[in-house]
């Protein structure tokens, strides 16, 4: 079992199956139904099999290579709603959410890891789905652990916590041990983005790295519905006032020599950040290309797995599955 290898569903930008790319798999097939999604993966990574098609709708049988597979991937859709939305959306999440488990029946991969919000683990929101996996997955032979991380304790400079579900075959599971955090002191957002804010010469770069000390709150993508290029609800964007940033809409660049940082005269005076630096945010690499218009494009990053935590996971599961 040198090479490992891997189906994703709704890979979105990438960063789950970056992440596992890291940590020694190979994928068999990636899937999403987004255009701009699927142009950001095949962009990257020309020679990946991407499938552009509704997980609902996808036969496995068709795509003959995606069985015998040592892992399942899903990073589902993460979207923060109103209380109206929650109530239209709710049946949909559940249902992508037991079509993953209903694929790792119809594919038998060795492993499954499923990644979306924090309560998933625990919430009494996600009890029946809970209880639905642990008898699908019994029946089928695998053990499991949900648990959550948070992305700030694996280098990302942002308090991103993630709910997760990892299923192993039995025969493979005891060796199995969630991922320990690979940092000790978390990354600021400005020790992260610093040398961006540099680049254009803006004068005031370092003055405003030196007091954005924390990690940045969690970036929220929104749905197609609603949601535009905005850094998330009010109480994030209070949040972001307190790191100099004017979190009501992204930059279409990074600030030049004119640009005069002014806590003091409110949002107007305040920093705003590109696309690309909140790419930087959720853990891509500089060379990571995010395709689509600005608001496609921060969708998706918004949704994605941060890859550092897509390659500890992988690594803990590639070590139960070679042990």
């Amino acid at each position: 079992m040198s090479g490992l290898t891997f189906v994703d569903v709704c890979s979105g930008a990438g960063g789950l199956a970056l992440g596992l790319e890291r940590a020694g798999f190979e994928p068999r097939l990636l899937l999403d139904e987004d255009d701009d999604a699927c142009l950001t993966l095949r962009t990257n990574r020309p020679q990946w099999n991407v499938l552009q098609a509704d997980l609902m709708d996808f036969d496995p049988s068709e795509h003959p290579h995606s069985y015998d597979v040592d892992l399942l991937s899903a990073g589902l859709p993460r979207v923060k709603s109103n209380a109206t939305a929650v109530r239209s959306e709710s049946g949909n999440e559940e249902r992508l959410l037991k079509a993953a488990v209903y694929l790792a029946h119809a594919i038998g991969p060795r492993a499954l890891l499923v990644e979306n919000v924090p309560t998933l683990a625990h919430s009494d929101k996600f009890r029946d789905f809970r209880e639905f996996a642990r008898a699908e997955l019994d029946h089928l032979g695998y053990q499991f652990s949900w648990f959550v991380l948070n992305a700030a304790d694996f280098g990302v400079p942002q308090d991103r916590q993630q709910g997760l579900l990892v299923a192993i075959k039995k025969r493979w599971f005891p060796a199995f041990h969630p991922p320990v955090p690979t940092v000790t002191d978390h990354v600021s957002v400005g020790e992260a983005l610093e040398s961006s804010m540099r680049s254009r010469g803006w004068k005031d770069a370092e003055r405003w790295a030196a007091q954005a000390t924390t990690v940045a709150p969690t970036l929220v993508g929104g749905s197609k519905n609603r949601g535009g290029a905005d850094l998330g609800p009010a109480g994030s964007k209070r949040k972001w006032e307190k790191l100099g940033v004017n979190a009501h809409s992204l930059g279409d660049e990074i600030p030049g020599p004119d640009f005069v940082w002014a806590p003091d005269l409110g949002r107007e005076g305040l920093v705003r950040l590109t696309v690309d630096q909140t790419a930087m945010l959720q853990g891509f690499p500089p060379d990571w290309e995010i395709t689509g218009r600005k608001t496609a494009r921060y969708r998706q990053i918004g949704h994605a797995s941060p890859p550092p935590v897509g390659e500890a996971l992988g690594r803990a599961i590639a070590e139960a599955l070679r042990s």
